[in-house]
């Protein structure tokens, strides 16, 4: 459990190093991220970016262990301000870089709220380039049983006749 292993992500799911080289592209292009069915609202912050190392033992006693960075949105109206600019929010991440090692291949899990409603955890997909601004979809990051996971991906993956029926005992 000594090996930090970020293959295990979500297929959809986004590392920082991929959303930094998209915005590094489209530094003047707005950026804006969506969640819940609605973009942030053009006032939004980088309130905090965090770095972790995590070791972990899931349902079916395998051990786990991944590099997460918590990226917090704080989702607010603000004066006449518009979304921030993609080579803002790089320049961020980048100054926390000076302070907070961050691994590029982490797998990357925003925190947003409003100020009202509690922080809710979601994951990104790959930006987009459209009608001039870098658009993120977030999408509310689940709980999974991983052993129950890998088995599925297993059976995916199985081209036998004789594979097994059903999913193996994630709890045993």
């Amino acid at each position: 459990m000594n090996a930090i292993d970020n293959s295990k992500m979500q297929k959809d799911d986004i590392a920082l190093g991929e959303l930094m080289s998209i915005l590094s592209g489209a530094k003047v292009s707005p950026l804006v991220f969506y969640y819940d069915g609605r973009p942030v609202k053009p006032g939004y912050h980088v309130t905090e970016v965090k770095a972790g190392q995590f070791q972990a033992l899931d349902c079916g006693a395998n051990p786990e262990a991944w590099s997460e960075i918590f990226i917090q949105l704080w989702d607010i109206e603000e004066d006449d301000r518009t979304h921030m600019p993609s080579g803002k929010f790089h320049a961020i991440i980048r100054k926390v870089t000076e302070h907070v090692k961050l691994d590029d291949s982490a797998k990357l899990t925003f925190e947003v709220s409003d100020g009202v409603q509690p922080m809710q955890l979601y994951c990104a997909a790959m930006p987009t380039l459209r009608a001039g601004a870098v658009h993120v979809e977030l999408a509310p990051r689940p709980a999974s049983c991983k052993p129950r996971d890998r088995w599925l991906a297993e059976q995916s993956q199985s081209t036998s006749c004789c594979a097994p029926t059903s999913a193996a005992k994630c709890c045993g």
